[in-house]
Parts: structure tokens; sequence; C-alpha cells
């Protein structure tokens, strides 16, 4: 691996090219320098504060939640940590995917490297070390509120730095003792307020939307694309995609799917013919309003967790510089959990449209036969892709009832409001793979039907894209078990259209 490969974490900003390139490349991370120093001189700070105070600090010699006045002894602080980590590894369900658990070690790493949060600089690397070294801890989707941070998950994080816990390594699950004895790395020694850093934060909400994000940014070139195929396969009128329509009402995501449109038509034989109708289907003459309103919502979902993995959400918070240890709530899930809500619904109108455009391919008009294919009747052709289509659809619909307008007091009342943005972060990342799903369904009826336009040409971009599916997927004479068809499509969309 070259040193170009690595991610620097610091207080600098990342980007969301950075994160992009971060999952596309599967970088290292390291903190820099100017992190390493900050990190050591708030870790002095509370060691000399502490010894020299009796005051109480919430987390750091007390106990946890409705437990906050319960004083523990300076002989009992790595105990306490440890047993925060114990107590609170409570999840269950499904494990978070590898590569989002990856993600969550960066941007605790990240979060951390600000110098607020009074962790060891020996905690921090050994992050590093798990990160670089694939030591993915075993994380399960439920269990967090989102609120006093990702509890449950960041504590099945962080069991692995005292020996504890499981880790996936080497394509195998394991208990992370041995895995650690493996590598000789000695567990971390946890000094106060390490554990309270480790779990307090939002990495998990924070690493399943940035990562929904980046597919986001992919499916929605791809949703454009595929409208196109569609769009000339149903022998579309190409006058809802006139720049002056969206000049008078500017929306910016509306004005770039119309133009995205016209650059990947243009040239096209069969939109350059005579139609026969006056109007088409909203599906279709309504993509550049439809496609272009969940991009401003995605554009808006994006800001918000830009700014969330820029910051430092663990609790209490230390400013060496001011003398200060302060206890607050920047753990809160609140802003992530609305915008997850958003993201899901903008996200799941595109498989709406989607699915759309797929039933009116299949329903026998335009010259089109019924089904997308000969024989009808005795071949059932397109006719079950567009039920599963519909089925995921209905889905999406039942995953988009928000989760963040609800609410569950915990910790015996103390924490009387959460965000239940974890929820909302699982259901974002079924949605998002239910959308590939659905646009990979609609790629395939619409070359299909593309296929029935023969031998009129489409464009120079829709021809290259169909020749390079049809590679992977050939055209259905007769039935055949499509779901094979459906997986490879779900494969072909699976790459970044930049790329």
């Amino acid at each position: 691996m070259t040193e170009y490969n690595y991610l620097p974490l610091d207080e600098q900003q990342l980007t969301f090219d950075e994160v992009k390139n971060y999952l596309q490349f599967k970088q290292f991370v390291s903190i820099t320098f100017r992190a390493h120093h900050k990190i050591e001189k708030c870790r002095q700070y509370l060691d000399k504060k502490v010894a020299e105070s009796d005051t109480p600090f919430y987390g750091i010699n007390t106990g946890f939640g409705f437990l906050q006045n319960v004083i523990i002894a300076d002989d009992q602080l790595e105990q306490l940590q440890n047993n925060l980590l114990m107590s609170h590894a409570c999840g269950m369900g499904d494990e978070v995917p590898e590569e989002i658990v990856k993600l969550m070690l960066a941007l605790k790493i990240k979060s951390l490297s600000y110098g607020y949060s009074a962790v060891q600089v020996d905690t921090v690397k050994r992050l590093m070390d798990m990160h670089n070294n694939n030591v993915l801890p075993v994380i399960y989707q439920q269990g967090s509120l989102g609120a006093s941070g990702d509890l449950a998950p960041l504590s099945h994080l962080s069991l692995p730095l005292i020996g504890m816990g499981e880790v996936s390594y080497e394509g195998a699950r394991h208990k992370a003792q041995d895995v650690l004895k493996k590598l000789n790395w000695q567990p971390i020694h946890l000094k106060s307020k390490e554990g309270l850093a480790l779990i307090n934060g939002t990495q998990f909400m924070s690493a399943y939307g940035m990562y929904c994000l980046v597919q986001a940014d992919r499916l929605m070139q791809w949703a454009d694309l595929i409208a196109a195929i569609s769009f000339d396969a149903f022998d579309c009128m190409d006058e809802p995609l006139n720049a002056k329509i969206h000049a008078i009402r500017p929306h910016g995501g509306q004005i770039q799917t119309a133009q995205q449109l016209r650059t990947i038509l243009n040239g096209s034989e069969i939109a350059a013919q005579k139609k026969q109708q006056v109007q088409d289907p909203y599906s279709f003459r309504c993509i550049p309003q439809v496609h272009g309103a969940t991009k401003d919502a995605i554009a808006h979902v994006k800001n918000i967790f830009l700014t969330e993995i820029n910051s430092v959400t663990d609790n209490p918070n230390v400013f060496p510089d001011d003398d200060l240890i302060v206890s607050g709530g920047n753990f809160h899930g609140q802003p992530l959990a609305l915008a997850l809500d958003y993201y899901a619904i903008a996200m799941s109108e595109l498989a709406n449209i989607s699915e759309r455009r797929t039933y009116q391919l299949i329903s026998g008009q335009r010259n089109l036969p019924m089904f997308l294919v000969k024989e009808a009747g005795l071949n059932s052709g397109f006719m079950i892709p567009q039920y599963t289509a519909a089925g995921i659809v209905s889905e999406n619909k039942q995953l988009c009832t928000p989760a963040s307008v609800d609410s569950i007091s915990s910790s015996n009342n103390q924490e009387d409001h959460v965000s239940m943005g974890a929820n909302a972060a699982t259901k974002a990342y079924r949605v998002m793979k239910n959308v590939e799903k659905v646009l990979a369904i609609e790629l395939l009826s619409a070359a299909q039907a593309l296929d029935f336009r023969r031998p009129l040409k489409s464009s120079a971009k829709v021809e290259e894209v169909m020749s390079a599916f049809r590679k992977q997927v050939s055209f259905v004479d007769k039935d055949r078990v499509l779901h094979e068809d459906m997986i490879a499509a779900v494969k072909f969309i699976s790459q970044d259209l930049n790329h």
C-alpha cells in the first residue's frame, strides 16, 4: 500500500469527495502530528485537573446517566470505564456491514482528533491499527436510541480495545482477545473519561448516513441515465426537457436533471422521429421535476452530515485552553434523525417513479409488445419483474415512516427525549438498497424495449451503455429465469458512472 492511500485526520474539514475516495480506494487512516499534540495536551490537562480537584466531573469520576451523582474513587476509574463498555454493549439484530464498521472507526478517530475528548493517544492509535489492519468489531444494528450517542453500537466498536467482544479478521469471526494475541497487541488500560468518550458520539448514524449519501451520488446518476433509456424506449417527446420550461421554475436539481437528459439523449434517431402522441405520462414528462427534487433534498442532507462528521459529539467536552470541562448534549442525534428520514423519503421517490416507467414499458403501448416479449401468452416476458419492483416500492413506503417523530424515555427519565436516529439510519440503508434493485429492473426493461425500436438508434451515450449492458444480459427472446438477469443488472449499476 502506497503512502498516498492514507486519509489524514485532524480538525481540518473532511469533504464529501474525500469520504467517497476513502470508500472507493479503501484508504488507510492516520491522525496528523497536530492532532497527536492536541490529544496529548487535552489528556494531560484532565489528569492534572482531576488530581488537583475534589469536584465531581460527570462521567470522569461519577456514574453515568441517572447515576450521575454517585462518586467513584480514583482507584476504580479504570474499572468504571471498562464496566461502561461491557454494560452498554447490548446490541441485537443483524450485524452492521463491514464497510460501515470501518467508516465508524474512521469517524470516531476523526472526532477524537480534535483534542476535546481527553482520550489517550494510545487509544486513538489502537483504533487506527484496528482500522488499518481490518480488525473490525462485530457490531449489531439494533440498540441505539440515537441520543447519549450511539451507546450500544459504539460499545461493541470499543470492546476490542480492552480485549473483549468479537471482531471480524481475515474473513472469519474471532474473540477479540485471540486476535490481539495473534497481532501481539496489549489491551488498552482505559483512563478516566475514555469509555465515555468512546461510546458517546454519533458515529453509527454518521457512518450509515455518509455511506448512504455516497451510494445516493451514484444512484442519482444512474437514475437519470436509465430514465433516458426508458424515455427513448417509450418514444417520448423531448419538449418537457426544453431549458426554457425549467428556467421559469429554477429549482437547481430540476434544471440539472433536464440538462443531463438533454445531454444523454443528444443525437438520438428515436428522439428525432415524429411522434403520434401530444403528451407523455408524468413518469416520463416529469423526470426533471421528480429526480431534481430528490437531488435537492440529498444536497441538504449532505450538508448536515458534513457538519456532523467534522464535529465533536462526545460528552463532557474538555477545553484545556479555557480551563473548562463542560457537560452538554452534542451526542443528540436529532439533526441526523430528521435528515435520514428525509433521505429515505427522497430516495424512495426515485424508485417510485422508476417502477411507474417500467409499468408503462410493459403495457403494450407505443408499438411495443405486451410484457416486452414475442408470443406474449406463451411467454410472460417482463410481467413479473414489474411485480417485484412494485413490491419493493411498497416496502420502501413502509420504511419511510419517519423514525424521528418517536421518542421513548430511558435511564430512569434522565434521558427523556431521544432522536431514534439509529433506526432512521438503518431504514435509510434498506431504502437505498431497494432503490438500486428497482432501478436495475427498469434498466432491464428499458433495454429490452429499446431493442424493439431497431433498426433506429438512440444517442451515442445510450448506445454505449446498451452495448456494455448487453455483454452482461442478453435480449430476452423467450421466457427464462429472469432473477439471474435482475441480479446481473444490479451488479451492472453498482459501478460508478464516473469511472
